[in-house]
């Protein structure tokens, strides 16, 4: 009996030698396995996430912490602002929405759970208590979409994003909208992330007799309002994203402006509005580091469907010259005011084209018809030729459609203190 349990003994000590030798050998070539996996350096998976879609950013920020970490980084957003296409930001009206109000109801701004709504998360933000019953019930909804114009054809992509309010100013992917939960304030929020921050309250006035600008300077957002005051004067005040309240500066000294029209422009360091509509001999210019006004004469009268607008680093006015002529006028610095005409478009051109935007990575320039089509000049092979649209997605008759220049990005008014050194724009 001995014998038989000292050899029962033996066997189960070479059984648990097996194991455990398998065990080793697993571990092993699991090791060999990962250590055959090459080794990215963090440069490198930064270079291949900037590549990606914008849509795709936001999902990939959470497959793991190194990714995270880099695409939440400063420079990565800065980057990937760099290489951001322009867009236009326009609000559809959501058709059949029409809501009372109850002071038990908050459910009356929520979405659905893919969707995200400014009011419900402003709902969130601030006390019942607070809210303009009456705005709210005579108030539309409107989804928040986009344009894109790429390899022909013009897209309108949703952010799955609603709000009640007007865009007021666009700037590097952050949008300002009219927050209709409180007469006169403002909500400043990134429409890709869905981040949004209230606004101090600032001088409350008509829609139609004031203008928003936001730009970035230095390290540092910055939100102009311009609006007549009760003598008839231009007004301005300036915010500071992140302070808590806004600076009277001096506006224009002297009465002008008949009413609002377009939205500025930044170019050059400044700011620049057109004043009127029609028949137009100069635009008002803030520069941004001074906050000073002046205006500069224009190389010709505008009328109603000119503009001017940013290019490759210059501010650009783009002129009916002709029945079939578009000339483009551009200005390099403020100092002199001297345009020059850079190239005059002679081929397809039509009387009722509104000029939109020049591409960022291509030498081209984009037109909306007022029966909605949508065109592009191609000046390298001197073409003008139709972007293919779903029918009927642009109408200039319609209020709804009031497109502001944009650029999707993953960018934040908001500056940690460890952040400063290596900000959006260092």
């Amino acid at each position: 009996m001995a014998e038989k349990a000292c050899k029962a003994m033996s066997l189960l000590k070479l059984a648990e030698e097996r194991a455990s030798m398998k065990k080793k050998l697993d571990e092993q070539k699991r090791k060999q396995q990962l250590d055959s996996v090459p080794y990215l350096p963090k440069d490198c998976v930064s270079n291949i996430l900037i590549r990606l879609p914008i849509e795709s950013l936001q999902q990939s920020r959470f497959v793991c912490k190194p990714w995270y970490s880099i695409i939440k980084s400063p420079t990565f957003i800065r980057d990937n602002l760099h290489r951001a296409p322009k867009v236009m930001i326009f609000l559809s009206l959501v058709k059949g929405f029409l809501r009372g109000w109850s002071d038990q109801d908050s459910a009356l701004f929520h979405e659905n759970p893919n969707t995200f709504s400014v009011e419900s998360k402003i709902f969130d933000l601030k006390s019942v208590h607070m809210l303009h019953r009456p705005l709210i019930c005579s108030s539309s909804k409107y989804a928040i979409k986009y344009m894109v114009l790429e390899d022909g054809k013009g897209m309108i992509r949703d952010y799955n994003a609603t709000c009640m309010g007007k865009i007021r100013a666009s700037c590097d992917g952050l949008i300002v909208v009219d927050n209709m939960l409180r007469k006169g304030e403002l909500v400043i929020m990134n429409p890709v992330t869905r981040e949004l921050n209230l606004l101090p309250l600032g001088t409350i006035c008509p829609p139609h007799d004031e203008s928003f600008g936001l730009v970035c300077c230095a390290r540092w957002y910055k939100l102009v309002h311009l609006f007549r005051d009760e003598s008839q004067f231009i007004g301005c005040e300036v915010l500071q994203i992140g302070e808590k309240s806004w600076r009277v500066i001096d506006g224009p000294a002297f009465r002008l402006m008949k009413w609002f029209g377009y939205d500025p422009v930044f170019a050059i360091g400044a700011l620049h509005w057109v004043p009127e509509l029609d028949h137009n001999e100069h635009i008002v210019t803030m520069t941004i580091e001074d906050e000073k006004f002046h205006t500069i004469m224009l190389p010709k009268t505008s009328r109603f469907n000119d503009r001017i607008m940013e290019a490759y680093d210059r501010l650009c006015f783009v002129t009916h010259e002709e029945i079939n002529e578009i000339s483009i006028w551009a200005l390099e610095r403020l100092s002199g005011e001297a345009w020059t005409k850079i190239y005059t478009i002679a081929v397809g051109c039509i009387r009722d084209l509104i000029p939109l935007y020049f591409s960022r990575f291509k030498w081209e320039l984009y037109f909306l018809d007022k029966d909605g089509s949508v065109f592009g000049f191609d000046f390298e092979n001197v073409q003008m030729k139709k972007f293919t649209t779903m029918k009927g997605c642009f109408m200039l008759a319609g209020a709804e459609y009031t497109l502001t220049l944009h650029a999707n990005s993953l960018v934040s008014w908001q500056i940690k203190e460890d952040d400063r050194d290596d900000a959006i724009y260092s």
